[in-house]
Order: structure tokens, then C-alpha cells, then sequence
């Protein structure tokens, strides 16, 4: 993998409603959001430098992780309170509308900016939103999900990270499993981690696009799968939100993240689609 030079990020930091927002600008031109959930700027760095030769690229710590530190530590993230810092951020840097690519967690914030405040982005880019509401064995999911944040909130947080790995059927080599998830995690880490697990992953996971909002948009809306998530839980809910809105998915390079593991194939795609 060829390795990119780095593009000076601005930092700096956005009060709002409950939190202060954590933020990164790079580049110049049309501006280009960046989000996850709980995934934080700096995964997104190396894309964003790919980008930011001729869009100003925004990424950011969603509430409650790495950099952005909530009021109240005990406050659930949902998608409507992200979508709501994304807009009073886009607002903050003045270059909107903007295109907004999303993954996981951070496409269902993508998409829930895109229901409320359609006139901020020009194009959604939502990449494997894990909506488990829209499949029909949604209360099998669910309780999956409930076991899972029960095991990590026992102290068994390998035991936890191995049921979402198994219920969202990726496979991984033992090795790679605990060099991703073994080993010692700095203070904030470990602090992200609970936070998703006790406050974040429910309420996301919960959330219901509205089907009819999003299809009156569906030339905005791509929906991005990566060409290895075939027979992942993640294929199953991109194929249900695209039948119920009337969008066919998009591949991408890779898995689920696939952008963090060859921004340098993945960047030239997201280019493509948007060209398109």
C-alpha cells in the first residue's frame, strides 16, 4: 500500500447543545464530511489527506468520544443528536452544503442529517449503516445486541467484541482478532469503548429511517457496500434500506472498513460515485 504524505489539519473545537465537538478542516475546495460512530477523526485521516487535495475535508469525534467530552457523560447518543452536531458544524466552517460520507454508526447520522436538514448536503454517502430495525428478524437481532452489551458490562469485553464479530458474521483470524481488540487500551479508549456499548450502540441500531423522506431524496443517496461484506449482517440492512427507499447499493474496495484499510483504492471509488 503506497503510503500518502499528510495534509496539515486545522483542530479545533465546537460548543454545542450538551457537548464540545472535536473537529478537523484539511484542503481546500467543496467541502466533504467525513463521520463514524463511534469511529473518530483520526481513523478517517488518511482519506481525508487522499481528499483534501481539491475539497476541504471535515472530520470530527462524534459525542461523547476521543476529543468531543459530553456535559454529561450518562447521555445516550442517538442519531438525531449527531445529525444535530453535524449541522451546527457544517454551519461553524461555512463551506456547505456539503457531500457527507458515513460509515457504520456514522452513516445513520448521515442519513438522519439528510432527513432533517436536507439542505445542508448534496449528497449522502451512506456506507453499511447497521439498521437492524428494518430486517425482519430485527427482535432476534436486538436481543443479540442487548447479550452482547450485557457480557461487555459484565467484564468480559473479549467475550463482547467476539458476539458482534459473530452477529455481524465477520471473520477473523484469532491473531488479527486480538491484535484489533487484545491488549492494554489507552484511557480514552477504553472510555470510548463503554460509551458505545452502555450509551451509543442501542439507540443506533434502534433508529427507523423515514422511508418516505429519504426516497423523495434517493438521487442524493447512495447506498456503499463493501465487495467483501457479502453474507455480512451489514449487506442484509444496505439491501433493506435500499428496497425500501428504491436505491440500489454501491460496491466499494473492502469490508466494512474499507477505507481504513486501502484509503489509497477506496478514495478513487468515492471519487467515481460522486462524479457520478
Amino acid at each position: 500500500m503506497t503510503q500518502t504524505p499528510t495534509v496539515p489539519a486545522t483542530t479545533a473545537a465546537l460548543d454545542v447543545p450538551g457537548a464540545r465537538l472535536h473537529y478537523e478542516l484539511r484542503g481546500t475546495g467543496p467541502l466533504v464530511v467525513l463521520v463514524g460512530a463511534p469511529m473518530d477523526a483520526s481513523a478517517f485521516a488518511p482519506l481525508a489527506d487522499l481528499l483534501a487535495t481539491d475539497h476541504t475535508v471535515l472530520t470530527t469525534d462524534p459525542r461523547g468520544h476521543q476529543g468531543s467530552v459530553l456535559d454529561d457523560p450518562t447521555q445516550d447518543s442517538t442519531p438525531e443528536l449527531r445529525a444535530d452536531d453535524l449541522a451546527r458544524l457544517i454551519a461553524h466552517v461555512d463551506a456547505g452544503p456539503a457531500v457527507v460520507f458515513g460509515s457504520s454508526g456514522g452513516a445513520i447520522t448521515a442519513l438522519a442529517l439528510a432527513q432533517a436538514h436536507p439542505d445542508l448536503v448534496t449528497t449522502v454517502v451512506a456506507h453499511e449503516p447497521p439498521l437492524l430495525a428494518l430486517l425482519d428478524d430485527r427482535a432476534q437481532q436486538h436481543a443479540k445486541t442487548d447479550d452482547m452489551i450485557a457480557t461487555y458490562q459484565a467484564g468480559d469485553r473479549l467475550g463482547a467484541w467476539r458476539k458482534f464479530m459473530a452477529q455481524a458474521n465477520i471473520q477473523m483470524p484469532e491473531p488479527v482478532f486480538q491484535q484489533v481488540f487484545g491488549g492494554e487500551r489507552e484511557p480514552r479508549q477504553r472510555a470510548s469503548e463503554s460509551y458505545w456499548f452502555a450509551h451509543e450502540l442501542r439507540p443506533g441500531i434502534s433508529w427507523e429511517p423515514d422511508r418516505s423522506s429519504l426516497r423523495t431524496m434517493a438521487a442524493r443517496i447512495v447506498l456503499g457496500l463493501g465487495v467483501d461484506s457479502t453474507g455480512q449482517l451489514c449487506e442484509r440492512t444496505v439491501r433493506a434500506l435500499g428496497e425500501a427507499i428504491g436505491v440500489e447499493p454501491t460496491l466499494f474496495p473492502g469490508g466494512h472498513t474499507g477505507f481504513v484499510e486501502d484509503p489509497a483504492a477506496f478514495a478513487p471509488r468515492l471519487r467515481e460515485v460522486l462524479r457520478a
